[in-house]
């Protein structure tokens, strides 16, 4: 999520002081979703979720909605405290390193309780050829020798690690169209997810596909290209998480999110 101020927002259920709790989700990922409309039906909640607004037209999910940054760990802590929000859920994509960081830092100033729910990782299986990198730039440099033809699913705004590649050929998808610096061979395709077996099967197929690059983002909605690589012999290039803030409680279920939010007793 970007530090840039509230661009929008879109009110949900109206819901003064007092009334229950307000969950801030910072949202952006298929779990925070989940979590929204798992609140949206009770009455004693009020929800809203902050996106980042690195998408043009996001998929908005029940409930109240800003798109946005906060302007640092300062202007988070005074959103929360101005906004009554009583827990705050970072359903942030794992590789949003800095708004995670800077949540950690919000709800140490502004005491209010922090919870991530983040996705478990990927680990490769049998048949699995994986090589781990730890950075883009990392995976840029390893990438020439595993393969000439690359399906480059690391997202449209890391795109520039890439660029210096003229040797190599990639394919691109994502929702929006890639902007910056980008490789010189590049073929790109618009497209939302989640995506089947049998259309990662297709596209690799088609484009002669001989590698594939991607972050270790987890998760059930784009875990079929991993699937599919494996059935066509196609080594995969893993970008490693970075590192989380120290001491967050976290959880990868919705529901051990709802249990954290009951009242006690």
């Amino acid at each position: 999520m970007s530090a840039e101020p509230d661009s929008s927002a879109r009110p949900g259920p109206s819901a003064g002081p007092g009334s229950g709790r307000h969950v801030l989700i910072l949202g952006g990922t298929t779990e925070a979703r989940r979590l929204a409309e798992a609140l949206a039906a009770d009455p004693a909640c009020r929800v809203t979720t902050s996106l980042a607004g690195r998408v043009t037209a996001p998929v908005l999910p029940p409930g109240a909605t800003r798109i946005g940054g906060f302007g640092g760990p300062a202007g988070l802590a005074g959103w929360l405290l101005a906004h009554d929000v009583t827990h705050v859920v970072d359903a942030t994509h794992p590789f949003a390193e800095r708004m995670s960081f800077n949540a950690a830092e919000a709800a140490a100033l502004s005491g209010i309780p922090l919870l991530a729910l983040r996705r478990p990782g990927w680990t490769p299986g049998p048949g699995d050829s994986w090589t781990f990198a730890d950075s883009l730039a990392g995976a840029a440099e390893l990438l020439p020798a595993l393969g000439r033809r690359a399906f480059l699913t690391t997202g449209r705004m890391g795109l520039h690690a890439f660029a210096h590649l003229t040797g190599t050929w990639f394919l691109v998808r994502s929702v929006d169209p890639p902007d910056g610096q980008v490789p010189p061979q590049l073929e790109a395709v618009l497209a939302r997810g989640p995506f089947t077996l049998e259309d990662e099967r297709e596209l690799l197929a088609r484009h002669r596909i001989d590698v594939l690059v991607t972050k270790d983002s987890g998760g059930s909605a784009t875990a079929p290209k991993l699937t599919a690589a494996r059935e066509a012999g196609i080594p995969v290039l893993v970008v490693r998480r970075p590192p989380v803030p120290e001491g967050v409680a976290e959880t990868g279920s919705v529901e051990a999110v709802r249990d954290w939010l009951r009242p006690p007793g």
